[in-house]
Parts: C-alpha cells; structure tokens; sequence
C-alpha cells in the first residue's frame, strides 16, 4: 500500500508538472511599480512582519524609504527578518524598527501601544497582517478562542488604541488583511469563544468575517476624520500560515509541488496590501475589499451594518473598552 501512495503521488506530481507546463500556467501578477521615495518620511506598522506577506510587504516598504515597525511576537524571528528585508532593499532604504506584539495577549497589545504612542511622533499606516490558520483549540492569555483572539480581538484593540495616533496623522490609512475563506464562516454570537464546540476551519473563517465586518464598522465611524481602512483578501500564498494543517508525510511532496507551481509567492502577496498602504488610487477610499489591487464584491454576510455594530460593541466588552 505504501508503494502504491508513493508512486501514485510521483506519477501525480508529474502529471501536475506537464499541465502546469503546457495548459495551465499561472499568470504571474503585475509587481506594483512606485517612486523610490514614495513612503520617505511615512511611518508604518506591519504585525506578523516576520514571515510570508507581512515580511515581503514590509520589504517593499522599505525600497520606498519608509520607516517601517515589524510588530511581531518572537523577536530572534523578527531580527532575522529585519536583516533579510535590509539586504533586499538596497542602499536608498527607509529605516527598520523591532517591537515586541503578541496579539494573544492584550497586555502585550496594551503595552505596544504605549510605547509606540511615547515613541513616535506620527502612524501614516497600519497594516494588520498577522494570523493563525486552523490550529488546535488553544485559548489566549485572556481565555479566549486562539484564532478569534489573535485574528480578531488582538488587532481589535490594537486599531482602537492607535486611533488618536492615526488621526492626528491623517490623512493616514488602516490595512486590514482577510481571507476569502470568510465565505464559509459566520459570527456564532451564541458561542463566540468557540466553549461548546471546536472547529479549527470554521473558527478561521468566522475571525476572517469578523475582520470584513470590523473594517466595515470602523469605516464608518472614521468618516471625516481623514483616516481611512479597507480590507483585503490575499489569495493562496505560500507562506507559514498553513503549518498547522497535519499533510500526510507521503502527500508532502505533491503539496510542495502543487503549492511551488499554483500558490502566490509571498511578494506577488504582498501587492494588494502595498497597493492599500501606498497607491494614489485609493486616497480617500474607505470601507471596501480589494483582491489583486481591484475591489473586491462580498457576500451580504460581510456587509451587514447590524451584525457588524453588534460584533463591535461585544468585541469591545470583551477587549475592555467597554466598562
């Protein structure tokens, strides 16, 4: 039987290989082009800026020379990063600024921002890119849902806590990075912390809905304020997000390949969020959804303006800024 697996995920892969080589090559999307000094003198936020889209956006922001803060949880992660990104920008470069933020504790959250509002005079963007995809039930510091936490709750609080930062910068942008996955969840109001069930792809899906629905709340309550904030959804990229997903060892391989060929590069990622923090095009522009730097059309279950009010107002009980 084990032979048989093997040689069913060569002769797969091959088979996977050809078609990609011949009928179904990808096409590779349009790198985003700016002036060298576009972001000089901008200072920017990218959390999860340690890996995968966080880490190549923040690269990019960097060759347009701005000041960039790698929020990120493991600092010896976030050091090699911050080296990598230097190397890759070249001489003409912004500045990169190491901050601890561990999203699944809202003290940590606390703390960043103090430091960050003692700290820096201005915040041009936030870029709220970290996440965890399906894994095993695991509760925050707080005692809440790990996804629904880190996803949600932890940029929740951390959004809120910078707004005054952010509008005494405007015009200044809020980038909030979601999933298509969120088609398949919804907000379970009755058991939001997930305490009668578990499901680590519908937990996914319904933080990834909290994230449209927040950035459709928060939309609304900046009008006028010059600081705007849309959401995003990346696609399939390769990058760390999935390694909590048990693949069968024999299967692996195939993944890989199907993944090296088919999945976005962590840079062609990183576009629609570079587009959001940077572009003229959406100066002004708020409230929406962008796939491959164009709006996106949602679902109505991520358009709903009473289920995102209720959503907000519960998010800030249980983030406590709501005695």
């Amino acid at each position: 039987m084990s032979a048989a697996v093997i040689l069913a995920a060569v002769l797969g892969g091959g088979v996977l290989f050809i078609a990609r080589r011949i009928f179904f090559r990808r096409k590779a999307l349009k790198l985003l082009s700016y002036p060298v000094g576009l972001m000089r003198g901008k200072t920017v936020i990218v959390t999860g800026a340690n890996s995968g889209i966080g880490k190549a956006t923040a690269a990019e922001l960097l060759k347009l020379q701005a000041r960039v803060i790698m929020a990120c949880r493991d600092r010896q992660r976030a050091e090699e990063a911050a080296q990598d990104v230097k190397n890759q920008a070249g001489p003409s470069q912004g500045e990169v600024v190491i901050k601890h933020l561990d999203l699944a504790s809202l003290q940590s959250v606390r703390s960043f921002c103090e430091e960050v509002i003692r700290e820096e005079p201005r915040i041009d963007v936030l870029i709220n890119n970290a996440g965890l995809y399906q894994c095993p039930y695991s509760k925050t510091e707080e005692g809440y849902e790990m996804q629904l936490g880190v996803n949600h709750l932890g940029h929740f609080l951390l959004t809120n806590l910078l707004l005054d930062l952010l509008k005494q910068s405007a015009p200044s942008r809020i980038v909030v990075v979601s999933s298509k996955l969120y088609k398949y969840g919804s907000i379970n109001f009755e058991d939001l912390n997930s305490e009668q069930n578990y499901n680590k792809a519908f937990c996914y899906s319904q933080s990834k809905l909290a994230n449209l629905l927040f950035t459709r709340e928060l939309a609304r309550k900046l009008e006028g304020t010059g600081v705007t904030v849309n959401a995003l959804t990346p696609g399939i990229v390769r990058t760390r997000l999935g390694r909590h997903v048990n693949i069968p060892l024999l299967i692996k391989p195939l993944f890989l390949l199907v993944s090296w060929l088919f999945f976005k590069s962590p840079l062609e990622g990183a576009q629609t969020p570079l587009y959001l923090a940077c572009s003229p095009e959406v100066e002004g522009v708020s409230g929406k959804c962008f796939a491959n730097c164009e709006e996106e059309q949602l679902l109505s279950k991520a358009t709903d303006d009473h289920t995102a009010k209720r959503l907000w107002d519960l998010s800030e009980s249980m983030v406590g800024l709501r005695r």
